[in-house]
């Protein structure tokens, strides 16, 4: 892990963020950042990585990186091992890496489902695991989990993505039940459609602008248009943090009313 070499003596709070390159990980980061978080980043993306790192460094914010896939249990706990010596404590994980693989259960092959559910499920359970014994140290934290919409309401030619978002909640169900009284919050949030770097590159390969994108998914869910990564950012800052104090085990959509809207969504 790099950008530190000695402990902090601060006693602000620390979050480690995965998948924090970019999207909704990159946007979690700036936002605990300004909330006085001091953070640790991780992703399997270096070069995007070290440029969310150099910017929320500019902007004053303490940080720590590391080249992470989270599929690699014994690097997990490295992960934890080198933030708690960097600073000597973690109060939330923000679990917010993983994949996403299309198609049908009959048209992908068992490879892509041994895929996803390595990084969506797997991979985020490695990462809480590793996470737990920081956090119980403290006889408090939090652990928020990004799982999916998808997770809520049935829809076609994602049925493995589906699925692996689905056990997501399985999991904070029961991490929550498991760690309540040990002062350890476990919630996931579950965003719409949000325009992240994911959808910007593709979309970009074909052309396809910021703006284009944002015209072709006008009329998403009730408010009619998709999410900003900060927006789902902020629902995770308040999960991870003091104002949600009472709230575990919780699911929180974050998806314009497009889980209540139904088929026309």
């Amino acid at each position: 892990m790099t950008d530190s070499t000695t402990k902090s003596q601060s006693t602000a709070p620390v979050a480690w963020i995965t998948g924090a390159a970019a999207g909704i990980g990159r946007a979690c980061a700036y936002r605990l950042v300004g909330e006085g978080y001091r953070v640790a980043l991780t992703d399997r993306d270096p070069d995007r990585l070290a440029e969310t790192a150099r910017e929320i460094r500019e902007a004053g914010g303490e940080v720590l990186t590391t080249t992470l896939d989270i599929t690699d249990a014994p690097a997990c706990d490295d992960t934890v091992r080198q933030i708690r010596s960097a600073w000597g404590r973690l109060d939330t994980l923000v679990a917010n890496a993983g994949v996403q693989i299309g198609g049908t259960l009959t048209d992908t092959a068992p490879e892509d489902w041994q895929r996803i559910l390595e990084v969506n499920l797997n991979g985020t359970a490695y990462c809480a695991r590793s996470a737990l014994p920081a956090l119980l140290d403290q006889d408090r934290g939090s652990i928020v989990f990004v799982s999916s919409v998808n997770a809520l309401v049935g829809t076609t030619g994602m049925t493995l993505y589906d699925m692996s978002k689905a056990a997501v909640l399985g999991l904070t169900r029961s991490l929550a039940a498991e760690y309540g009284e040990s002062g350890i919050r476990v919630n996931a949030v579950c965003p719409g459609n949000t325009l992240t770097d994911f959808h910007l590159d593709a979309m970009a390969a074909k052309g396809v602008t910021a703006g284009e994108i944002r015209d072709m998914t006008r009329g998403y869910g009730l408010l009619g248009r998709i999410a900003e990564p900060p927006e789902i950012a902020a629902a995770i800052a308040f999960l991870a943090g003091p104002d949600a104090s009472f709230v575990t085990g919780q699911v929180l959509a974050v998806d314009g009313g497009y889980s209540v809207k139904g088929a026309d969504a």
